[in-house]
């Protein structure tokens, strides 16, 4: 099957916000996976980084939807999305070590056929059979300061390069940088390859997968450095399965800091 899978991760992503009632909003990016449930019943999945859940205090945020019309126009069209008990408990599920959340959802219909199948997520070897490395493009969708591409509500699609070495594995590098620059709003958001007219020697057949998810930007004294921090895709893979089963495995990463790194959501409102 022929996909173009940067059209089809924009119809997949979507506006994550949370008004604060003083002018202003946290605002986040996720996307849609689909993952059938244990039974194998379709499900599915919103994925975005933890923090930018964490951020939101009140039990409802609003996920951004978009309509089409038979015109061809579109409709923004967000509507409520429970993240909390009555008890103001999350009740999504979390990565562990990781900064990935996941929470099953009941999407429109059109956003259901839109979720990206989960086979699209990459593991350790997929990094290998395409050579990925530091040099190679990458593409990334997201909300920077709460911004969408126009008004219908579609993402900004822009890109950058792998900009550290090595990669993989996952379980000993769990993030990577790729330069581009990273704003509030970004966080959450998917960091994938579909562009193979790069290919180095050897890749095996056509790159075109989900990478991770983008989660920090970095700064040093208070100086944005223009490199965001993307986590690897295995780690997507491993909360999906806890949301299956609280207790499946999951990777146990050391604690590793990058100097100055800060989250890119959340953590700063923007203007409604």
């Amino acid at each position: 099957m022929d996909v173009d899978l940067s059209v089809d991760l924009i119809h997949a992503t979507v506006q994550l916000e949370q008004p604060l009632g003083d002018g202003t909003r946290t605002v986040g990016t996720g996307f849609l996976i689909s993952s059938p449930s244990p039974d194998g019943k379709p499900r599915v999945v919103l994925v975005t980084a933890n923090h930018v859940l964490e951020k939101m205090p009140k039990a409802n945020a609003r996920i951004g939807y978009r309509i089409s019309n038979a015109d061809g126009s579109w409709n923004y069209s967000p509507q409520p999305l429970t993240i909390r008990d009555a008890k103001g408990a999350p009740i999504w599920t979390r990565h562990p070590t990781r900064d990935v959340a996941a929470i099953a959802i009941t999407a429109p219909p059109e956003f259901a056929k839109a979720a990206i199948p989960a086979d699209y997520l990459a593991a350790d070897d997929t990094f290998a059979r395409f050579h990925v490395g530091a040099g190679d493009e990458m593409m990334a969708l997201g909300f920077p300061r709460g911004l969408s591409a126009n008004q219908a509500g579609f993402p900004i699609l822009r890109s950058g390069r792998v900009a550290s070495f090595p990669v993989a594995p996952a379980k000993v590098f769990p993030t990577f940088l790729l330069d581009f620059s990273v704003f509030p709003g970004n966080s959450g958001g998917p960091v994938f390859m579909a562009d193979n007219s790069r290919r180095r020697p050897g890749a095996e057949g056509e790159a075109k997968f989900i990478a991770g998810l983008l989660t920090q930007q970095v700064e040093l004294n208070n100086e944005r450095l223009e490199i965001g921090i993307v986590t690897h895709a295995s780690y997507i893979r491993e909360t999906l399965n806890l949301v299956n089963n609280p207790a499946a495995p999951v990777t146990m990463t050391s604690g590793e800091r990058t100097t100055g790194a800060k989250a890119a959501s959340a953590q700063e409102a923007v203007g409604q």
